[in-house]
């Protein structure tokens, strides 16, 4: 199950999202991310947070279309996308893509990213959406589809990564050990239309930055 989380930062053009989200099973809105689901025409199946974010003309509107609203206290442990994803994995969701959680505040950026790491760890689909960039998490085998030259840097989020290799860039790699505090696999580049990434153990980041279309 394709599950979208929609969270409150940085969007961009909001019509850049739509092929993202047309095959979704289930939405969940992140506070402040009912906003962006409001003006993007989507319903979302919850809306959960502390709910200091989402305008209140936005939170009548849902309220009217009997959207659920799991409102949790201000001072709490978990952030609202944190919440957002522990409720898609609640759900059954195999494939969380992420929404919003890229730019604005790099703590947010590296919160959402980490975030993502156990349930990458579990074998599902990880990715965070924006229209410059999309950031994939993996602990085994990734294929990156784009252009030429498509910028892609890799990094690792665990203290290691074993058994890395890259396939189909310009700079291949075979077999190495990754190191959080060594991150020189950045700026990589697609030799053809498409290249593949695979770990033995460990976690990745991959960041795909996507070629403007004009």
């Amino acid at each position: 199950m394709k599950c979208v989380v929609l969270a409150n930062g940085e969007y961009g053009p909001l019509e850049r999202y739509s092929s993202v989200v047309l095959d979704s099973d289930l939405i969940i809105c992140a506070d402040g991310g009912a906003n962006y689901a409001y003006e993007m025409g989507l319903i979302p199946a919850y809306i959960v947070g502390d709910m200091d974010s989402i305008k209140p003309e936005v939170k009548e509107f849902f309220a009217a279309r009997r959207v659920t609203v799991k409102k949790y206290p201000r001072r709490k442990d978990f952030t609202d996308t944190q919440l957002a994803l522990s409720l898609a994995e609640e759900m059954g969701a195999d494939e969380v893509v992420f929404l919003g959680t890229l730019g604005k505040r790099l703590d947010h950026t590296l919160s959402n990213l980490y975030s993502g790491i156990e349930l990458a760890m579990m074998g599902k689909q990880v990715m965070h959406y924006s229209p410059q960039c999309v950031v994939y998490l993996t602990a085994r085998r990734l294929v990156i589809e784009g252009q030429k030259g498509d910028v892609v840097s890799v990094l690792p989020l665990s203290e290691k990564a074993l058994g890395v290799c890259e396939k189909g860039f310009e700079y291949p790699l075979e077999n190495v050990v990754l190191e959080k505090k060594n991150p020189y696999t950045v700026s990589n580049t697609l030799a053809e239309e498409k290249g593949e990434i695979s770990v033995e153990e460990g976690i990745l980041a991959v960041f795909h930055f996507l070629t403007s279309d004009g």
